[in-house]
């Protein structure tokens, strides 16, 4: 890439597309997570379209990054990240929760192409980026993995078992990315159960921290660039985002946590996230 500002551009199209991946494809199912897939879309884009090191053509390249959804439920952002890398044909994704489709409602690493790991259960997919993090680190390998958790998802004791593992082995090859969006299925986390202070709690874990704006693609590289050059520790990402991030009706609302919008809606965001920039 030719320039930071070319790099930024590019990335910022790319989470366009997964935007609008993610509202057809859960319209198109009548059902999924469309909140929690928005508003991880510029970190996934980046991860996928720049940071990682993967190969779509050789998935089981041992020398791969793995990336790990804990958050399962937000598996639409996945998807049509995995599909615009190449992993399998983007006309799957209008197949999602369909039966016999590669693509159900969790990621499947049965099924699905470019799966390193089936999640769902909350906290799980964390433990097991931990678990991949020391085994790589163990087999010599350089590889690193990069896990995406929600903040209710952090309400789960299995992440801070998980995160003072990781700390007292030292995994600086694991990367967590915290989607701090502040809405879970029932309501504001801060609400049921905060989980506030969490930049200090993670420090305190022994977790080399960063907060950032989880939409600023500048900021989201930034942190990542900062991640790579930590030593002895693993790092967590605090990402501040927006539930439902570039749809008007669904920002900020908790009913599009776990709803599918209507066929007149899906019309109306698709249009508001082509109005933003061409897609990538």
């Amino acid at each position: 890439m030719a320039d930071k500002k070319t790099l930024v551009e590019f990335l910022e199209a790319k989470a366009r597309t997964l935007r609008w991946d993610i509202i057809k494809m859960v319209g198109l199912a009548r059902s999924g997570h469309p909140g929690g897939s928005l508003s991880a879309a510029d970190v996934v884009a980046a991860l996928y379209f720049h940071e990682m090191r993967h190969k779509p053509d050789d998935k089981d390249w041992p020398d791969r990054d793995r990336f790990v959804l804990s958050k399962g439920h937000a598996a639409p952002v996945l998807y049509a990240a995995l599909a615009e890398s190449g992993y399998f044909p983007k006309e799957d994704l209008w197949t999602l929760r369909k039966i016999d489709s590669h693509l159900q409602g969790h990621p499947d690493m049965r099924k699905t192409p470019g799966v390193e790991i089936s999640t769902g259960s909350l906290g799980m997919g964390f433990s097991t980026a931990v678990g991949m993090a020391l085994g790589l680190r163990l087999d010599g390998k350089d590889s690193r993995v990069y896990v995406l958790i929600g903040d209710g998802e952090s309400q789960e004791g299995i992440i801070w078992e998980a995160s003072m593992f990781a700390a007292q082995h030292r995994l600086d090859n694991l990367v967590a990315i915290l989607d701090y969006n502040n809405m879970q299925i029932d309501g504001l986390v801060s609400e049921i159960v905060d989980i506030q202070p969490a930049a200090s709690k993670w420090s305190a874990f022994g977790w080399h921290t960063i907060e950032i704006n989880g939409h600023d693609m500048s900021e989201i590289l930034e942190a990542f660039e900062e991640a790579r050059s930590v030593k002895g520790k693993p790092t967590i990402i605090i990402a501040n985002t927006i539930k439902g991030k570039c749809v008007s009706f669904m920002e900020r609302v908790v009913d599009f946590h776990g709803k599918a919008p209507t066929n007149e809606e899906v019309d109306k965001a698709l249009a508001e996230i082509e109005a933003l920039g061409p897609l990538g």
